[in-house]
């Protein structure tokens, strides 16, 4: 008997990997839903087994109820987060829940550090001068990443990563996190208190995730214990910045770079083409307005060895619940 899914968010993308993941099974049969799951869209799970969600899919309580109303006894994220999943109405309600943990941490160190360098060197504008016949190098001045200082929030996986990317560079590197990644400290890394990390860092990247305590970590009074013209680079999650605040920080002049892959309102809006809608989110559209701001559409994980290592992962998850087998990458409450 083939087990059915229904596959929400679906993109190009996830139907080549997830296709080419279980091109080769007979009992997984997916179906692929555009739309997001939201609670206007859960009955469209009426008929499937389990269903596979992505970031901005929602699976609130109401939404978990539709769903085991529906008779869904999984959910298959393909995804590391789960903060939009309520694990508790999951479990009263005896669906399963897993995730991918780790897809390319290679891929989201490596987008940081390029939105760094763009913020820095301005290749971008300096690209768009040329195609016009402007070789002028006024306003391009950028600054040598050699021997800075870099505070890296989080030090899980892609936070090592991160960190040996910079060291490479010879900068500096002061890591802030709940546990010590013994990788990390062998490397030279100094494990500080976060005002420390804040007050010595002329570059912050944030690698962890979004939790109560995490959630706007980044705000007004944060903000003012760091460096005047500090770089703030964000390709974790959106609710770890407070919006209103680094505008106000970047029009104040204490944040001099801000690079943002992710953004706390960006379900909707993110992975969306809107380009011939008018957005009604006034902070977002301010922060465009910034020449000092580059932001990303949560692309950061977006490279082919990622998005095939996500649909292995995923398709091994829900074979691993087709076949009645215990699966490591399921998370209860």
């Amino acid at each position: 008997m083939a087990f059915r899914v229904g596959v929400f968010s679906t993109k190009k993308h996830d139907r080549e990997f997830l296709g080419q993941a279980t091109s080769s099974l007979t009992n997984l049969d997916l179906s692929y839903l555009e739309v997001r799951l939201t609670e206007e869209t859960a009955p469209l799970a009426r008929g499937f087994d389990a269903v596979c969600l992505f970031v901005h899919d929602l699976a609130n309580q109401a939404i978990v109820e539709t769903l085991a109303a529906e008779k869904i006894r999984y959910i298959a994220m393909r995804c590391a987060g789960f903060n939009n999943v309520d694990l508790n109405a999951c479990q009263t309600h005896g669906i399963k829940v897993s995730r991918v943990p780790a897809y390319s941490p290679y891929a989201v160190a490596e987008h940081a550090v390029g939105m760094i360098l763009e913020l820095n060197r301005k290749y971008f504008r300096a690209h768009t001068r040329i195609r016009e016949n402007n070789f002028s190098l006024d306003g391009l001045a950028g600054f040598d990443v050699h021997g800075k200082t870099v505070g890296v929030v989080g030090t899980g996986k892609i936070g090592e990563c991160f960190s040996r990317i910079m060291n490479g560079f010879g900068c500096e590197i002061l890591a802030y996190d709940i546990q010590e990644n013994p990788a990390l400290v062998e490397l030279g890394v100094a494990y500080v208190e976060l005002e420390t990390l804040l007050a010595q860092s002329d570059m912050i990247s944030l690698h962890c995730p979004l939790l109560p305590q995490t959630h706007h970590l980044i705000n007004e009074a944060t903000i003012q214990q760091m460096k005047p013209g500090v770089m703030i680079i964000n390709t974790s999650r959106g609710g770890l910045i407070s919006t209103p605040d680094v505008i106000q920080g970047i029009k104040s002049g204490q944040i001099g770079y801000l690079g943002l892959d992710v953004y706390e309102e960006e379900e909707g809006v993110f992975f969306e083409d809107l380009s011939d809608q008018i957005v009604t989110d006034d902070q977002l559209m301010r922060l465009n307005t910034f020449p000092n701001v580059l932001m990303t559409s949560h692309q950061a994980f977006f490279t082919r060895e990622a998005l095939l290592n996500i649909a292995r992962t995923t398709t091994e998850n829900l074979m691993c619940w087709a076949e009645g087998k215990s699966c490591p990458n399921e998370i209860s409450g």
